[in-house]
């Protein structure tokens, strides 16, 4: 039986990645909203097997830049009142908090480059275990606090809430364990400004990537492959 998965993508170069050919072989087709470009597919987002919120370089609290964010969050909030499956990446989980009546806000300092997780003894019980000692790709600014109800599941120094699950039906990432090594030259481009303002060497990015983002994908395959396996039992 064929199943939908409805994409909320923000920005082209932040797309599915390792998380496609793990939805097709899970029977979903893929349809994709370009958010603030496509009219947004409110029924769609209620009636969709699967949402999947990508990330962006925007914050859920710019909704007088960006109004049709509203939208966006008040969405994936009925969504997820009626336990539907979702899925957050980065921004994707910021909006899942947000639409939670979590706070979302600038953290103390950018994470950006791969680094570890800590996994909580919920997190390691989890789909993310198999994280456990890689180092994945960081890229935010802003952090979110711990929806009521959710389980935290991973930590860093800089940001108390990187993962979060609801039951088997919600899992929002902070950080990318779905990012292609070869995907990576798009984000050195399109976020160049980001980095510059950072202070980080694109060179440097380029370096973590050759050296990490290969295991961070691989890894990021078992967590997908896991969690599909429980939510969709």
């Amino acid at each position: 039986m064929s199943r939908r998965a409805l994409v909320l993508r923000h920005v082209a170069f932040e797309g599915l990645d390792v998380l496609a050919p793990i939805l097709r072989d899970n029977g979903f087709s893929i349809e994709v909203c370009e958010m603030g470009v496509d009219p947004f597919p409110a029924a769609e987002v209620q009636s969709c097997d699967l949402l999947i919120a990508l990330g962006g370089p925007i914050g859920v609290y710019e909704t007088d830049v960006y109004p049709w964010l509203v939208e966006e969050i008040r969405a994936i909030g009925e969504r997820l009142a009626a336990k539907k499956h979702t899925l957050g990446i980065c921004l994707g989980a910021q909006l899942m908090a947000a639409a939670l009546g979590a706070k979302v806000a600038p953290g103390p300092a950018k994470e950006i480059g791969y680094a570890p997780l800590t996994l909580t003894d919920e997190g390691r019980a989890s789909p993310l275990a198999a994280l456990e000692g890689v180092k994945v790709l960081h890229w935010h600014g802003d952090a979110f606090d711990l929806p009521a109800g959710a389980k935290r599941l991973a930590f860093t120094a800089v940001c108390p809430n990187q993962a979060f699950s609801l039951d088997a039906y919600a899992l929002g990432l902070q950080f990318h364990a779905e990012v292609e090594p070869k995907a990576l030259e798009a984000w050195l481009i399109g976020h160049t400004v980001e980095l510059g303002k950072a202070g980080i060497d694109p060179r440097d990015l380029r370096g973590q990537t050759a050296a990490f983002g290969a295991a961070t994908a691989e890894a990021g395959k078992k967590l997908f492959a896991s969690w599909f396996a429980g939510a969709f039992a």
